[in-house]
Order: structure tokens, then sequence, then C-alpha cells
């Protein structure tokens, strides 16, 4: 029996077996691509024999998008991959992959492509023949539930539309997406998903074509990502000073803008630039009443054209993810801006880079009408936010920047790059009906090149894997931390003290031999350190010191427990109630304050030594200086140090402790004796703030 033959005969046994009974309960325009490769005796000839019976199933339905047979793809495909590409470990799904980025390649050519039930079924399809890409493939066995995809054949497959994903951000969206049904996403989660896209794109493009500040949009073509404040039921206020006032809050692919409501209106809106570089800062913010910081519920904006800083409060019920929401839309527009001026972007790919924003934005948008799924994060759903929170996440954006440039190079191969990559997003926007960006329309084959590439891990994918496995290890690192914080200020001191007892053991060393209280070894110190300082081997010294440190690792890793330290072991200190805590938070202020005054004092001595307050003084001052500048001039500096180490040292032995204590009496008599410089408060009157006099671009 030849291969296709026994293909044929698994193919029509798992349609009489009910295997496919999870694609054909509802009857689908898939059925007659199981029937017909399941009963008609010429199906041999649309017949992949290294592919599974799905991936067959998924490459018939793409043969017919594009109109070619299967062997022509397939001819096309060895015609043009690479040896490494054709290799026959990676061939079945490689293969898949050439025909599934052609098709869609082809089908997102068509307006509202998105509504379209077969597209839909086909991408979810795609996925699923993705994990079982070769005839040598276990089949799936739960029959009886709906199959579901796991993350990496999402990545793979949606990422290819940019709409449905974007490469550095799709782990995180299939997280979300797959949060309610176990770590797999089942395709009713994935049509939903898909429903809340095309309600986004819809509003974008009613927003964007609406007359909504058209005199200040047109002349750079911005698009409208979101309008707040519309109704009264969840306002937006504007805070200015100690002023607040509602409106309507507008987000544009470049910028912020206000429109104070008025009567049966609003005034002309304010504009608050986020594509200009003017060292604009965005944060979350505390508002409340008169000026008070009670309510976690706003968004602080300051630029160099503002007069003062600007805060947008989102009032809800509970909790701020309105806020939140807000806040991550903002500072995506905003990175972008930064991330386009910093690499310098223009043209086609400058349009290409804000559309990455864009869709994040609406793509975010989607995840927030689906009930069913976990609370959204919203930082790690949108490209440019997630990179500034990634560790390496500098290295992805300059990827990303590179890859317009090497798409070119790949573009001078012609027809062997064609079907090699996904579709590029610029590419998919003009296919979803709408027109983005200033730039002339682009050629047939410009920039047509998505970010993924058929059987092979490109520099971006590279360095987001690489940036996920270092984000682990930071996730589990601050577990560790937020594991070991302890409550009360006694307790924080008790485990502070645990860990510098080394430290303590080590000054208490130190303080013992400058007080010579064992003469021998103080003796057998100062001569190898006054010996070592001499020879100029401090830094030989010092870096010993390193390495010591370094083998003390070293061995601690190889004799440790498998990689377990030893727990450290504090002695919890009595239970303090409310009040206790309240003194010992008014004793650490109060020594706090005192510490403060006698560095001012000190502070002020000096000032009045350099302004000769007291005459007398300053002249023993003067005379000590040109005395240390005469020393510092004269002799080398090893000699200078020993001196001085020798000097401080031996202070505290036997033959100098009566002639030290003396000297130091008579400096702290000197000290006393100088007058500090006067000080005059002074209380500045300030003026009441008003909102109307802050100057808006």
């Amino acid at each position: 029996m030849t291969t296709v033959s026994k293909a044929r005969n698994v193919l029509e046994g798992l349609v009489r077996e009910g295997s496919f009974k999870w694609l054909i309960k509802n009857r689908t325009p898939f059925d007659e691509d199981f029937e017909e490769m399941g009963e008609s005796s010429s199906s041999g000839r649309s017949w992949v024999s290294e592919l599974s019976p799905l991936a067959n199933v998924v490459v018939r339905r793409c043969s017919k998008i594009m109109g070619m047979s299967t062997s022509e793809l397939q001819d096309n495909f060895n015609a043009d991959a690479s040896d490494s590409i054709k290799h026959p470990q990676c061939y079945a799904r490689n293969l898949l992959e050439y025909i599934s980025f052609r098709a869609l390649a082809l089908s997102t050519q068509v307006i509202g492509y998105l509504e379209d039930k077969k597209f839909r079924r086909l991408t979810f399809y795609m996925m699923l023949a993705w994990e079982v890409p070769a005839a040598s493939s276990q089949p799936f066995t739960n029959v009886d539930d709906d199959l579901a995809v796991g993350m990496d054949a999402f990545c793979r497959i949606a990422s290819a539309v940019p709409i449905i994903a974007d490469v550095v951000t799709s782990g995180n969206l299939f997280e979300v997406l797959a949060s309610s049904s176990g770590g797999r996403l089942q395709f009713s989660v994935y049509e939903k998903y898909l429903n809340g896209l095309k309600r986004a794109i819809r509003k974008f493009k009613s927003n964007s074509e609406s007359s909504l500040l058209s005199n200040l949009r047109s002349d750079r073509a911005e698009k409208i990502m979101e309008v707040d404040g519309t109704v009264t039921s969840q306002p937006v206020l504007e805070h200015i000073g100690i002023s607040a006032w509602p409106g309507r809050l507008i987000l544009t692919d470049h910028a912020l803008y206000f429109e104070a409501l008025l009567v049966v209106s609003y005034d002309n809106a304010k504009r608050y630039d986020l594509s200009d570089d003017l060292k604009q800062v965005v944060k979350p913010e505390l508002t409340g009443p008169l000026g008070t910081r009670l309510f976690d519920k706003a968004v602080f904006y300051k630029s160099l054209s503002l007069g003062e800083p600007v805060i947008m409060e989102f009032p809800e019920l509970k909790g701020h993810s309105r806020r939140d929401y807000w806040l991550a839309i903002i500072k995506e527009i905003l990175y972008a801006h930064r991330f386009i001026k910093k690499f310098r972007i223009t043209g086609i790919e400058r349009d290409e880079s804000l559309l990455k924003a864009t869709l994040g934005i609406l793509r975010l948008q989607a995840l927030r009408d689906l009930s069913n799924v976990s609370p959204v994060c919203c930082e790690t759903l949108l490209l440019f936010n997630l990179c500034d929170q990634l560790p390496g996440g500098d290295v992805i954006l300059e990827t990303l920047a590179n890859m317009s440039s090497s798409r070119e190079l790949e573009q001078k191969h012609g027809s062997k790059s064609r079907g090699m990559y996904s579709i590029s997003a610029l590419t998919m926007a003009s296919n979803l009906g709408f027109v983005f960006g200033t730039s002339p329309p682009i050629n047939e084959g410009r920039l047509a090149v998505g970010d993924i590439s058929v059987g092979e891990t490109t520099a971006l994918e590279r360095a987001i894997k690489e940036s996920r496995r270092n984000h682990k290890k930071v996730v589990m690192a601050q577990a560790s931390v937020d594991g070991v914080k302890v409550e009360g200020i006694d307790t924080n001191l008790a485990v502070m003290k645990e860990l510098l007892s080394p430290l303590v053991v080590i000054w208490q060393w130190l303080v013992s031999l400058a007080y010579w209280e064992d003469p021998m070894k103080s003796s057998v110190f100062c001569l190898i350190c006054s010996f070592v300082i001499l020879r100029g081997w401090i830094c030989n010294a010092i870096a010993s010191t390193l390495v010591f440190l370094v083998v003390f690792m070293a061995l601690s890793r190889c004799f440790n427990n498998k990689g377990m330290v030893d727990e450290l072991k504090v002695s919890v200190p009595p239970v303090m109630n409310a009040v206790e805590q309240l003194l010992g938070v008014q004793n650490v202020i109060t020594q706090a304050e005192e510490i403060i005054q006698d560095g001012n004092i000190v502070l002020l001595k000096l000032r009045g030594l350099l302004m000769s307050v007291s005459p007398q003084a300053s002249q023993k001052f003067s005379f000590a200086l040109l005395t240390m500048a005469l020393i510092l001039a004269i002799l080398p500096i090893k000699f200078i140090v020993v001196f001085t180490f020798l000097g401080a040292f031996t202070s505290y032995s036997p033959w100098r402790k009566d002639s030290s204590d003396r000297w130091i009496r008579r400096m702290r008599e000197w000290w006393f004796s100088i007058p500090a410089a006067p000080v005059v408060l002074v209380k500045e009157k300030r003026k009441p703030k008003r909102g109307s006099e802050v100057h808006m671009e």
C-alpha cells in the first residue's frame, strides 16, 4: 500500500470514528474538504504525504484561496526555501507556514475579512495544524470537548496577521485569552476576541472620520484613538492648580486634547503634544478636593510647553482600571514617538511604527470588552509600554528599528522573499479599509513583509525570547524580595542589625586595634599597613580583598545545599502597640531633626570662618589651610597618607594618649568658640493659582 493510500485510509477512519466531530458538528465550508479528501478516490492528487491529515485539510483550503494546486505550492516552496528550512525534521511545519502565510496575505486583501467566519476558522485551524503538522504527529485525543491551541501555535500564526497579534506582545495576549481555559485557547474565546477587534476597528474608523477636532488634526492626518468624558456618569476632570473642570478627553496618535464642558457645548480644545520632544512626564497621580491627595485615579502630565503640570482625573466607584487604561494608551503614543525620534525613522517606516502602537491599542480595547478573561494589565499588551518595562527592551526596539533596512535587502531577492514572510502591518491596514499615515501609497512589494520568517527565528524574535528569560529571573527575584519584607520599624531594625552583624564584628575589631587594647596586635597591624602604603600596594590590597570575596562566593556555590541559602534567623522584638509605634516614629523623627540641625550648625560655622565672622578663629583656620597646602605641594602623596594614618592610628597608643586627649580638647574648645553665620527666615507670599493663567500650546 502506498503512502498516499495509507494516509487516505487514516483520514477516512478519523471521519468515520468522529475524530473531526469537533469541526463538523456545525456545517462549515470546510466540510467538503474533509469529505472529498476522505472519500474521493482521486484525493491523492491533493494529498501531501509529509503532512498530517489536519494539515492537509488546511493546505487544501489555502490552495483554493490562492487558486493553485497543493502540488504547485509544494513545488514553489521547494524552489524558494533554503536547505535548512527543507530539512526533514522541520519540513512539514515549514511547508505549512509557507502556504499559510501566502494564504493569509491574500485573505487579508479583502475589506472586512475579520468579519468573515471562513477566515476566523481558517486561522484557528492553522494553529491546530501547526501543533501537529507532520504525518507522524500524534492525532488529537479529546474528541468530546472543544479543542484548543497552545501559546507557540498562537504566537506563530496570529502574529502573521498584525491586527490579531504582535510578535512582541503575543505571549501576554495569549495568556489573557487562555486564562479561563487552563492555558489553552478555545475557538469560542478566539471568536469573541475577533468580534471585539471588529467593533474596535469600526469605532476607530468612525472617530477618525468624524468632525471631532477636524481643524486641529487635519494638518498631520491624526487618527483618534479614544474619547472619554462624553457620558455624565463618567466625567473626566482636568485639574490645574487647585481648580478642576469637567470635559471631554480625546487621544490621537499625536496628541492629547481636552475640551472643557460648557452649558450646552464644549470649549476650545487644549492640546498636549505627545509627538514633539518636550521632555514630557506621564505618570499616575493622586487627587482630591482642594488639592488633597486621597484618590488614586488620575494621570499626571508635564512638559516644557506648560507653565505648571496638568492632572486628568477619571472618577469611578471602585478601583482605578479606567485610569490605568488611559495611562497606558497615552504612554504608548508618547513612547512610539520617542522611538521614532531616537532612531530617526521617517517615511513609510514611521507610519509603520505608529500603526503598531495603534493596533496595540485596538487589541487592548477588544480585550476590555471580553467578560470571561482575567483582569487586563494594560502595559503588558502594548508594544512600546512592554519594551519600556522588559529587561533588554531597548534591544528589542533597536532590533525593530533595524528591520526596515533588512526588509529592503530581502526585497532585492525578488520572488524568493514572496511567501517566506508574514504580511506587514501597514499593508494589512490598507486592506482593513482605512489609510494610515501621511506617506504616499506603497508600491506592491514595498515593505510588504512582516516580522515572522518561515522556518527561521528572526533577530526580533531572538531578542524577545532573551528578554522574556531575563524577565522571568526578575519576577522570581522580585517575588523573593516581596517575601522577605517585614512590617514595623522595630522588626526592620532587628533584621538590619542581624544582616550587618559581620560588619559590626569587623568594626569592633578595628576599634580595639585603634584603642590599643592589645599593643602587640595593634603594632603589627600598624607596621603592615604602613609598609603597604609606602610600597604603593593599596590598589593591590583592595584587589586581593575582591579576589577573596570571589573565592568565598565560589566556595559557597560549591558547598551549599543544592543552591539553597541558610535562612537568616532574627529574634523578633517585643510586639509594640499603636501608641508605642507612634512614639517610636516620633523619636526617630526627633533624632533625624537633631542630626539635620547639627549639620546646619557645622555648615553655618564653616560659612562664618570663610566670611571672617570671628577674625581670630578665621586666622587660625587660614594658617591651618596654608600649612596643609604647603605639605601637599612638597611631600609625595604616599608619605602624606602614611603620616596621616600613623597620626590617627597611634593617637590612643600608650605613649601618645595623654597628648592626644589634650589636643582633641583644644580643638573642641576652638570649634565651640566659632560663632555661626546669621540666618533670617523670610516667608514668601504665594499668589492664588488659577487655571486660566496656564499657557497652553
